[in-house]
């Protein structure tokens, strides 16, 4: 696969996403369902806790990912639900930090939603992965 990101501004560089991906001869697209802080049996997890919910999505995402053969490095699209929006930049950092490390460089969308699966969560992270 060929990626040419497109970036006509700069004041998304901060925020850790890309206004677009251009890409070339990708063999596969993994398109996958929102993660969200739960364990293994699907019981929500770190109640109340919004960097600890998204450390455990990426872990849910990054074990999906590992499972088809990718990483978050293959990652072109995030798609962030949150209950809490200002929660959520306030821990943006640490997500940008994870996702840099990783050569994660996703086109993204935030989202504030009402509330999501089970009340307990605060956040939702949907992906699309290409090789």
């Amino acid at each position: 696969m060929k990626r040419n990101i497109i970036n006509p501004w700069k004041w998304q560089d901060p925020l850790g996403f890309v206004q677009a991906n251009d890409l070339t001869r990708a063999e596969r697209m993994l398109v996958c369902a929102g993660q969200t802080s739960v364990d293994a049996e699907g019981i929500p997890m770190h109640e109340g806790d919004m960097l600890a919910q998204i450390q455990l999505c990426l872990d849910n995402l990054e074990t999906v990912l590992a499972q088809a053969g990718m990483n978050l490095s293959n990652v072109v699209r995030l798609n962030y639900y949150t209950t809490d929006v200002d929660r959520f930049f306030v821990a943006n950092d640490a997500l940008k930090e994870r996702l840099d490390m990783a050569g994660c460089r996703p086109a993204a969308t935030l989202l504030g939603v009402v509330r999501l699966a089970f009340p307990p969560l605060l956040v939702e992270i949907e992906a699309t992965a290409v090789m």
